[in-house]
């Protein structure tokens, strides 16, 4: 029985992280102080940076990572905003990163609890982000995100995204892998580029003219496409192994032969299944799709799981001000050749509690919008004091 920090950081000491930095901030705090414990009694060799602020731990891993070794990182909401100028680097450095994100409020106004608002903002800056359920899947998916982003094909950072309280400080039964068992999965450390080697000097990161950005950009866009490719295999493997899969870029959950779908990420996952269920034992056809990778979007394998429904809810713990939420945005532009009507709810911001009657609601309204294309695009706000949702 551990909490979800406590699971984050098991699998960052699996991974073998030759070098660590982070700088403390509620609710991820406690993975490094764990991390500090590995070290301090010998279960991990590495050597941990004490620095100043979140952009300089950042800035410390990405030096490291270009010296050859495997790192590691962890921050959340402000921190990782701090955090944002260093943030664009790795990805076209061909930086295999892997930092857990413990989603929280950014203000204002100040908050520690959970809302996506922290990381959706990042998702443009080159990192892959996967959105974890539970404390296993914030272990699991710390090594499979190291196999994922050190693939030579890939080369990419990736930020593992858990929701704060609900899985940070939430203790739940994990099953923690040996090193026996993860080194047969993940290899130790072999970058492709050495790039601070004195034998193969060489400039890193220098000032560049417009004669060679705009393909930088595309090869960065090339390899998070191929990443689509890749992170079912990677899953494959990892079921192969520890006989746990996540279903690669998303999972669903009776979503066949259904009349609509639910979207969702992280922990109101779990709520939107029990409404699945008693909508199901109700007679109404309701399935769900619980979306893992949210960089890179698997907009086709998302278009072809739902091109039998009749509409479809999105559910999210952010928003793009004025347009709705980030995943509604995405998913929608998704499914314009299916031209299902797409709502987006919006709910949770701040750690309010998403019950069970927010998802039954949602997926009634979405129930009603099959019959009605006109509601397409609808933006709801669930749970909102003075806001009714029709």
């Amino acid at each position: 029985m551990v909490t979800g920090d406590y699971a984050a950081a098991w699998g960052a000491r699996l991974a073998r992280p030759e070098f660590i930095a982070a700088y403390p901030i509620t609710p991820q705090t406690l993975i490094i102080e764990h991390l500090a414990e590995f070290i301090e009694s010998g279960e991990l060799d590495a050597e941990m940076m004490r620095v100043e602020s979140e952009h300089s731990a950042l800035s410390a891993v990405i030096a490291a990572e270009a010296a050859g070794v495997r790192t590691y990182t962890a921050t959340s909401s402000q921190g990782l905003a701090l955090m944002h100028e260093p943030l664009f680097i790795p990805g076209p450095l061909h930086l295999p990163l892997v930092m857990s994100v413990v989603n929280r409020t950014v203000g204002a106004p100040l908050g520690i609890w959970v809302e996506h608002n922290d990381t959706m903002p990042q998702r443009d800056t080159g990192w892959m982000q996967v959105y974890v359920e539970d404390a296993q899947e914030a272990l699991d998916m710390v090594l499979q995100g190291y196999r994922l982003a050190e693939d030579p094909e890939i080369e990419l950072p990736i930020m593992v995204c858990m929701d704060a309280f609900l899985v940070s400080h939430t203790f739940e039964s994990v099953d923690l892998p040996s090193s026996e068992a993860v080194d047969r999965f993940l290899p130790r450390y072999r970058p492709a580029h050495a790039f601070l080697d004195p034998d193969r000097p060489m400039a890193i990161n220098p000032a560049a003219p417009p004669e060679y950005i705009q393909e930088v950009r595309w090869e960065t866009d090339a390899r998070m496409r191929r990443a689509l490719e890749t992170a079912g295999g990677v899953d494959a493997a990892f079921r192969e192994r520890f006989g746990r899969s996540y279903g690669g870029l998303f999972e669903t959950y009776r979503l066949e032969g259904a009349d609509v779908a639910l979207v969702t990420l992280g922990t109101v996952t779990a709520t939107a299944r029990e409404a699945v269920d008693r909508l199901r034992k109700a007679g109404e056809r309701v399935g769900l799709l619980k979306l893992r990778f949210f960089r890179p979007f698997p907009a086709e394998a998302l278009a072809r799981a739902l091109a039998h429904v009749r509409a479809v809810g999105v559910f999210d713990r952010s928003v793009s001000y004025g347009s709705g939420g980030p995943t509604f945005l995405e998913t929608r532009s998704a499914l314009f050749e299916v031209r299902p009507p797409v709502l987006g709810f919006i709910g949770g911001l701040g750690g309010r509690d998403v019950t069970l009657d927010d998802l039954l609601l949602m997926a009634r309204t979405t129930l009603g919008a099959a019959d009605d294309p006109g509601q397409s695009g609808a933006i709801h706000w669930l749970g909102t004091r003075g806001v009714v949702v029709p």
